[in-house]
């Protein structure tokens, strides 16, 4: 098993996992390497050394390294702090969540959003947390109205059911 690191033209850095060399090749050529973030599929390797599993004769156990992101709490303190001090892959991982979250916590109008939100807005439809699909002039016509929107690119991994 091979594991690159990967970058797309927005770079966002990830990890792909391919039997082999000719395995990523074919697979990029194909189109079928896409950034998780946002779906980019002008991929490119990165430089990275490569990771051994070398334990010591003592029996040590190698060295894992740190990958974990930290949790994303809404009453977090001066966020702009703490976000400038990210590094990218926790920013990344940050994003993720949110969008994990967001996802978990709205309901899914599709592209009736423009008309549900105004539903919502004006009283003829029970308020609740709602995503969907909405054009610029859905958009900027919600936004003339007063109402609320932000738009929120959603990685075509998450797009599925969820779980």
């Amino acid at each position: 098993m091979k594991v690159l690191d990967l970058q797309c033209t927005h770079s966002h850095a990830f990890e792909g996992w391919f039997a082999s060399e000719d395995d990523f090749q074919g697979q990029l050529a194909r189109g079928l390497v896409e950034c998780p973030l946002c779906g980019d599929r002008d991929i490119s390797k990165k430089l990275s050394a490569p990771r051994l599993n070398l334990a010591t004769s003592r029996g040590d156990r190698p060295l894992e390294p740190v990958t974990e992101a930290p949790a994303a709490t809404p009453s977090s303190a001066p966020i702009s702090h703490e976000v400038a001090s990210l590094a990218p892959q926790q920013l990344q991982a940050a994003w993720l969540q949110m969008v994990q979250h967001v996802m978990a916590h709205t309901e899914d109008v599709g592209d009736k959003f423009a008309d549900e939100a105004r539903k919502i807005h004006y009283g003829e439809s029970q308020e609740r947390n709602i995503r969907g699909q909405a054009s610029r002039e859905e958009t900027e016509a919600l936004h003339e109205e007063g109402i609320a929107v932000m738009p929120l690119p959603i990685p075509a991994a998450l797009k599925g059911p969820v779980q």
